[in-house]
C-alpha cells in the first residue's frame, strides 16, 4: 500500500477497497469490543473481512454470531449497557427482524454503531439495493450518516463513534451506504496511516462517567417500565440529544477535516450557488448526478445538485436554504412510502420548504431505482427534464410518479410450460405403510429404487444450483418415497434461489416462500386452513384422492434463525413435514459459519489463521432437539443410504397425515464451500456416517431406533478420514490442530455413545 501525504495534520495511506471493506477497516482500527452479527446480503462481507482479520491477530473484536438478526440486535444492546464498544452491520429483512431493538437502544441512550448496507425489503425477495430498509430507520431515534462511495464509508464510520460517544449525544448511529453499488465496488480510498492516530481523535476508550451495567458500586436498573409524565420526558429528552447530534456531528466533520482534509458538511451542495433547477439523490446516485449537472451547464441551464451527509437528524433549515432561489427540484427516492404521494424524502423535503416559507420552489417526486435497478447519466438527465419542464410550464403537471418502471404486457404473461403432474403418476401404489396393532411401529415396504425411476421429479431440471449440489438430489430421493400430492414451503437458502427466478419456477407442485425465520409458522397457517376448509366441505369440488402432505424445505441456517418458530410449530403438532437439507452453512449467502457448522471447520467467519482455527464451538444437533418437543417422528438420513431415507420418507408421510409434526435432517454435500470435488458429494456423506459423525437413526414416538450401525458392519472409520475429504477441513488433519481435533472425535463419540444407549433403551 502506498502511503501518501495527504491534506491535514496525520499520516495517510491509500488502499483500493470497497465499500464493506472500508467498514470492516474503520471497525478494525477502531478496535471495538463486540461486534454481534448474523449473516445477509450485502452485508455479510463486514463481519467476514473482520473474521479474516481476527485470525491473523490485527483486532481485538469478539465476534458473536447470533442465531438471527433479531438475536444479533440483542447481543450488541446487552453489550453496550455493559460499557464497551459496539459495532454491528446488516441490511433489508435483517434489519426489520431486528427493528422492535432499535427503539430500545436509543431510548434508554446506550452507543453503538451499526452498518447499514442498504438492499431491497421484500417480499417478492430481492437483495439488490435501495433503500426501503433505510426509511424504516426513520423512526427508531438514531443518527443516520450517509455515505456516497468507500472513502464516505471508511471516514463516517471513523466519526460515527465520537458522534455516538459524545456527552451531547449519547445516541446508536446508523452508517448507510448502497447494497452492491458501495457495498462491492473497489475505489481509491484514503486511510488514517496508525490506529493511534484513529484513537487519538476518537478517544482511546468510551468516555467514562455514565452508568453501565458492570459497576458493583453502582448497580442500575436498564429499561425500567415507565408511566406518565416520566415516558414523554424521557422521550424529550431523545428529541434533545437528535438535534444535538446535528450540531455536534458539525463540530466533529470540521475536526475530521483538520485532521485528513476531507469534509462532509451536512448538505453536499453542487454548483447550486445560482441553480435554477435541481436535482436531490442520496448516497451513490448522487455522484453519478454531478456529471449531469456538469453537461447541463455547458448547454447554458443552471443546475445544481443536493446530496445529504446526514439525514436524521434531518437537515430542512439547510435544505430550505439551499433551494430559496431554486425554480423547481426534481426529488429522488430509493424507495416508496405507499400511499403518500411520495417518497420520505420529498415529504420531508415538502415539510421543510412549508416551514421556512418558501412556496415558489417546485417539487416533483420520482421513485426510481428500486430492487438495485441502476441509475446512469441518461436517468440524471430525465429527473432534470421534470424540473426543466416545470419551469417551462411554470406548474408540475405530475407531482408524483415511478421512474424506470416499464408497463405490463398481457402477450409476455408467464406461460406454464409443464402440465400439472397426475396423481396416478405421483401415488404409484408400490410403497405401502401399515401400522403394526401390537407394537404401534409402522411397518414399510418399499420396492427396489428402480422401480420409482417413472415417479415425476418434484422439482424441474434447469435450475441454478453449482455442480455437485446434494440439495436436489437428496429431496428427490425423499419425494420418492411420498405418495400423491403436496405443498411446499421452501426457507430463504439455496434450494429456494435457484429454482424460482421470476418469471420462471423449477417447482411442479404448489411452492410457498416467506421470510427466512418464519416458514414453520407460515405452513402451519396453510395446514390448519387446509382441515378446517376441507371440514366446511369447501374443498369438495376439487376431487381430491388423497390429503395433501405439507413439507416444510430448510437449509443454509434456516434451523438457527427459524428455529424458534418450528419448535412453536412442533410443540402445536400440526400434521406437516420440516425437512432440513443440511450442508453445514449459510451457503446461500456465501457460505459463513452457522450452529449446524462443526468445530474446526472453516467458513467465511470461521477462518483458518495464525490466531484462530476454524469455528469454535460444536455443532447444533437439531434432530434431538426436535426429539425433544415429543412430535410423533424425527429422522436422519442421506442420499448415500438411499432405500432407508426412502423408507423414512414414506413413514413420514403417514405420520404427517395420521398423527402430527415430522421433523427430517438429511446431509448434503456442498462441493462449493466443502471445498471438495463435484463428483465426490455422496462418498463425501457416506463418509460423515461410518465416522459416526453423522448416524442414521429415527425417533418413532419417542423410542430410538438407530438404522444403520456402521460398527456392525465393521465399517467404521476415523473422524480424520472423513475430514480429509474436504478442503474446509483438511487442516484439522495437522499438528497444530490436534487439540480440536480431539475435541471434535471426543464429541461425537460422546453423542454416538448416548445415540447406541437409548437406542437399546425405550425409556431413555
Amino acid at each position: 500500500m502506498k502511503k501518501e501525504l495527504q491534506p491535514g495534520t496525520v499520516e495517510q495511506k491509500i488502499v483500493y477497497e470497497s465499500g464493506n471493506e472500508m467498514a470492516a477497516y474503520a471497525a478494525h482500527q477502531i478496535n471495538y469490543h463486540v461486534m454481534g452479527y448474523f449473516p445477509i446480503s450485502p452485508s455479510t462481507e463486514v463481519a467476514q473481512f473482520l473474521d479474516m482479520m481476527k485470525v491473523n491477530g490485527q483486532h481485538d473484536i469478539v465476534l458473536i454470531p447470533a442465531d438471527g438478526e433479531h438475536g444479533s440486535a440483542g447481543i450488541c444492546y446487552g453489550a453496550s449497557t455493559a460499557g464497551g464498544r459496539v459495532f454491528n452491520a446488516t441490511s433489508a429483512n435483517g434489519y426489520l427482524y431486528m427493528l422492535e431493538q432499535m427503539p430500545v437502544q436509543s431510548g434508554t441512550r446506550f452507543p453503538m454503531v451499526m452498518n447499514l448496507v442498504c438492499r431491497s425489503v421484500s417480499g417478492p425477495l430481492d437483495i439488490h439495493g435501495d433503500h426501503s430498509d433505510l426509511y424504516y430507520a426513520l423512526n427508531t431515534g438514531w443518527p443516520i450518516l450517509m455515505c456516497r462511495d468507500p472513502q464516505a464509508v471508511y471516514d463516517m464510520n471513523i466519526m460515527a463513534i465520537k458522534l455516538a460517544e459524545d456527552a451531547d449525544v449519547r445516541l446508536p448511529v446508523i452508517v448507510a451506504s448502497d447494497g452492491y453499488f458501495t457495498s462491492h465496488q473497489k475505489r481509491r480510498v484514503q486511510t488514517i496511516a496508525s490506529r493511534e492516530d484513529v484513537h487519538r481523535f476518537i478517544g482511546e476508550q468510551p468516555p467514562i462517567g455514565y452508568p453501565d451495567t458492570l459497576d458493583r458500586d453502582n448497580p442500575i436498573t436498564v429499561g425500567p417500565y415507565m408511566n406518565e409524565p416520566d415516558y414523554i420526558n424521557n422521550c424529550y429528552q431523545q428529541s434533545v440529544a437528535m438535534y444535538n447530534a446535528g450540531e455536534v456531528f458539525d463540530r466533529i466533520r470540521k475536526e475530521y477535516k483538520a485532521l485528513t482534509g476531507r469534509d462532509y458538511p451536512v448538505l453536499d451542495l453542487y454548483r447550486m450557488e445560482d441553480a435554477d433547477v435541481a436535482v436531490f439523490l442520496m448516497n451513490s446516485s448522487s455522484e453519478i448526478i454531478k456529471d449531469v449537472v456538469d453537461q447541463l451547464r455547458v448547454k447554458g441551464i443552471k443546475a445544481g445538485s443536493i446530496a445529504p451527509n446526514m439525514i436524521r437528524p434531518f437537515p430542512a433549515k439547510e435544505i430550505a436554504e439551499a433551494l430559496k432561489n431554486v425554480k423547481a427540484i426534481t426529488v429522488g427516492d430509493r424507495a416508496d412510502s405507499y400511499g403518500a404521494h411520495g417518497g420520505n424524502m420529498v415529504n420531508e423535503i415538502k415539510a421543510a420548504l412549508f416551514t421556512y416559507g418558501n412556496s415558489s420552489t417546485m417539487v416533483i417526486s420520482r421513485i426510481y431505482g428500486l430492487g438495485g435497478k441502476d441509475f446512469y447519466a441518461e436517468d440524471g438527465h430525465h429527473l432534470f427534464q421534470f424540473a426543466i419542464d416545470a419551469v417551462e410550464k411554470g406548474k408540475v403537471e405530475v407531482p408524483f410518479d415511478y421512474y424506470g418502471h416499464t408497463p405490463g404486457d398481457p402477450a409476455k404473461k408467464p406461460q406454464r410450460v409443464t402440465n400439472p403432474m397426475k396423481y396416478e403418476d405421483l401415488n404409484t401404489g408400490l410403497i405401502t405403510v401399515k401400522q403394526e396393532e401390537e407394537s404401534g411401529k409402522l411397518a414399510v415396504k418399499i420396492p427396489p429404487l428402480r422401480s420409482l425411476t417413472k415417479k415425476p421429479k418434484r422439482i424441474a431440471p434447469g435450475h441454478g444450483a453449482c455442480p455437485g449440489c446434494g440439495i436436489f438430489s437428496g429431496l428427490e430421493l425423499f419425494f420418492k418415497g411420498i405418495e400423491g400430492d403436496i405443498v411446499a414451503l421452501f426457507h430463504t437458502g439455496c434450494a429456494m434461489v435457484v429454482t424460482t427466478g421470476y418469471p420462471y419456477s423449477a417447482h411442479k407442485a404448489t411452492y410457498i416462500h416467506n421470510l427466512f425465520q418464519n416458514g414453520a409458522a407460515t405452513l402451519s397457517g396453510v395446514v390448519e386452513m387446509f382441515w378446517e376448509r376441507k371440514r366446511r366441505g369447501e374443498l369438495d369440488h376439487l376431487n381430491l384422492k388423497d390429503d395433501f402432505t405439507f413439507v416444510m424445505v430448510t437449509g443454509d441456517g434456516g434451523m438457527d434463525i427459524g428455529m424458534g418458530p418450528a419448535i412453536g410449530a412442533a410443540l402445536r403438532n400440526h400434521k406437516m413435514i420440516i425437512l432440513e437439507y443440511d450442508n453445514e452453512g449459510y451457503m446461500n449467502t456465501g457460505a459463513q459459519q452457522s450452529y449446524s457448522t462443526p468445530i474446526g471447520h472453516r467458513t467465511s467467519t470461521s477462518n483458518v489463521g495464525s490466531k484462530k482455527g476454524g469455528k469454535q464451538f460444536h455443532h447444533k444437533d437439531t434432530a434431538q432437539i426436535m426429539a425433544a418437543t415429543h412430535i410423533p417422528y424425527v429422522f436422519t438420513g442421506c442420499e448415500a443410504y438411499a432405500q432407508d431415507l426412502v423408507k423414512k420418507a414414506a413413514k413420514a408421510q403417514w405420520y404427517a397425515q395420521n398423527e402430527g409434526m415430522v421433523y427430517g435432517k438429511i446431509l448434503i454435500a456442498c462441493p462449493l464451500n466443502w471445498l471438495s470435488e463435484d463428483e465426490d458429494g455422496t462418498n463425501i456423506v457416506n463418509a460423515a456416517v461410518d465416522s459416526c459423525f453423522f448416524p442414521l437413526y429415527e425417533v418413532e414416538n419417542g423410542v430410538t431406533t438407530i438404522t444403520y450401525n456402521p460398527e456392525d458392519k465393521n465399517k467404521k472409520i476415523p473422524l480424520s478420514d472423513w475430514l480429509k475429504t474436504m478442503g474446509k477441513t483438511r487442516h484439522m488433519t495437522k499438528e497444530a490442530y490436534a487439540e480440536m481435533l480431539k475435541s471434535f472425535e471426543e464429541e461425537v463419540e460422546r453423542r454416538w455413545s448416548i445415540l447406541k444407549a437409548k437406542h437399546e433403551n425405550p425409556y431413555l
